[in-house]
């Protein structure tokens, strides 16, 4: 009599056991899906449950530290302290951290000539720096090359151009070509240094966001205000304006980087213009320029890379600037969105 109660007694223990391990491998199989969501404090709190995925955890924020950028750059950028908030990234899935196949942007808006007739780029097979009536060859200066009425605003070859992406005039389509690394700094927050001598004039990345209205630039802008009340915010919503031919009105765009960006993001502001200067480059055919940095002098290895964020200053009690230049205006500049 007491053998087949012993046998029961234990059938619902090894029942519960093996639902045990059977959940516990359901979620090592997930795990290289679910743990990239985590932050690092949940992050740390999983690696303590088991080896398995303790290991898991550790590859993972290997892969977060060694390249911001999830390898859609040309050189991994390493964050050298920890890393920020939460991003669903660092899993070791082919398809979540590289980039297969580089391919230009899809233009959803083109200009137009005069005519009405859609301006489709140049038909180039090897862009060059020839002079307009030729080099004696038959080449010719690409059109691509002028942009006749903007002033300080550099030319590129568009998506709809015959040459090919290694074509010498799409340098900033080609992303970052230098070596960067992220740095937390105990008053400034994050900022991006140079991890190489860097010469002046060189491209160094563009700054990218989501494209706003101007409606929705001015509804953030005042949310983004009261969060940094705390300190503990950092916005990245750039106004910038572009000065139309007629010289009457100018076009405005909207760029935030503050949730969706890209390594320009980090950099921070300097009241005296910074080692880097800002450009607006339009690739032929597009609408919207895109505001990329360049810089503006030679850089050496280790050294901070920052710009001016702007001059206008409305609020007297706005974020404080620590630049630490010698004509720091101690806050950090502020428009009226």
């Amino acid at each position: 009599m007491s053998q087949p109660e012993s046998k029961k007694f234990c059938e619902p223990i090894y029942q519960r056991d093996h639902q045990t391990l059977s959940n516990n491998s359901l979620l090592i199989q997930c795990a290289d899906l679910v743990l990239p969501w985590l932050n690092p404090k949940e992050l740390a709190a999983t690696s303590s449950t088991c080896k398995s995925l303790r290991q898991i955890s550790k590859s993972i924020t290997l892969r977060r530290s060694s390249d911001s950028c999830r390898a859609f750059e040309s050189f991994p950028i390493p964050f050298h302290n920890s890393f920020p908030r939460r991003q669903s990234w660092g899993s070791s899935s082919a398809e979540d951290d590289k980039w297969v196949g580089r391919r230009f942007a899809i233009e959803t808006v083109r200009l137009v000539d005069e005519s009405g007739e859609r301006v489709s780029g140049c038909g180039c097979q090897k862009c060059g720096e020839e002079e307009e009536e030729g080099d004696g060859f038959g080449n010719r200066r690409c059109p691509c090359l002028r942009f006749d009425g903007f002033e300080d605003v550099v030319s590129e070859c568009g998506p709809s151009c015959c040459c090919g992406f290694e074509c010498p005039n799409r340098v900033t389509q080609r992303g970052v070509s230098v070596r960067l690394k992220i740095v937390k700094d105990e008053r400034k927050g994050w900022g991006l240094y140079a991890d190489q001598l860097i010469p002046e004039g060189q491209f160094i990345c563009e700054y990218a966001g989501e494209l706003l209205t101007t409606k929705e630039a001015r509804r953030r802008q005042q949310m983004y205000d009261e969060l940094a009340l705390g300190g503990h915010f950092s916005p990245a919503l750039l106004v910038v304006r572009e000065h139309l031919p007629s010289g009457n009105s100018c076009l405005r765009f909207n760029i935030d980087a503050t949730v969706i960006g890209n390594v320009a993001r980090f950099i921070n502001h300097s009241c005296d213009g910074g080692n880097l200067t800002t450009t607006l480059v339009r690739s032929s055919g597009s609408l919207i320029p895109r505001l990329c940095l360049y810089a503006s002098e030679d850089i050496k290895k280790d050294e901070e890379l920052t710009f001016s964020y702007g001059g206008i200053r409305l609020h007297s009690k706005g974020l404080q600037c620590f630049c630490g230049s010698s004509c720091c205006f101690g806050s950090l500049p502020s428009e009226q969105t």
